[in-house]
């Protein structure tokens, strides 16, 4: 039932304005119950947040290569891939999460992607290696991987993203 629905948000977001997505509309899409959405999830936006969670958790692993630099080129990397056409759709589904009101499990995906770095920058500076805090991580170089896909409507490339994290790390002294 959860894949049923996530592939009709998935779908419906690649097919129409973002405004217009809607809970009826994801349960005549899945065939799922609009009740039990409503249940399972209360609104669109915790449906949306629980989509792109997902997603982050199956595809886009956080690297382990025993390297920061590494570690953070492989992730830039696969964020770059990330915003593709497919990623394209998710981020829209991030940003409507994030326009809601409602507060209730609202961007469990950040919450959960943080964790998942935190980790990462715990392995670095176990090794010695002074990792960049998360800020910083998302203003030199997520945010201009997501700047790109969405204003040039294509993904960096690994070039780029590898470029930023060089970047970043020149700027953290990492």
């Amino acid at each position: 039932m959860r894949a049923d629905v996530h592939r009709a948000v998935v779908a419906l977001l690649a097919e129409s304005a973002w405004d217009e997505l809607s809970i009826p509309l994801v349960a005549e899409r899945s065939g799922v119950h609009a009740a039990t959405i409503y249940r399972r999830w209360g609104t669109i936006s915790a449906l949306m947040d629980d989509v792109v969670t997902e997603h982050l958790a199956q595809f886009s692993p956080v690297p382990d290569t025993g390297s920061l630099q590494k570690d953070l080129e492989r992730w830039a990397v696969k964020a770059a891939e990330d915003v593709g056409p497919m990623g394209i759709v998710l981020l829209r589904a991030a940003v409507l999460a994030t326009r809601s009101s409602d507060e209730r499990g609202r961007r469990a995906y950040m919450v959960e992607r943080g964790a998942q770095l935190a980790v990462m920058f715990e392995r670095a500076r176990a090794r010695g290696e002074r990792p960049p805090d998360m800020q910083e991580l998302l203003e030199v170089v997520l945010a201009p991987l997501y700047f790109h896909a969405l204003f040039f409507n294509r993904p960096a490339g690994p070039k780029h993203a590898r470029m930023l994290v060089r970047r970043l790390l020149a700027l953290t002294g990492g």
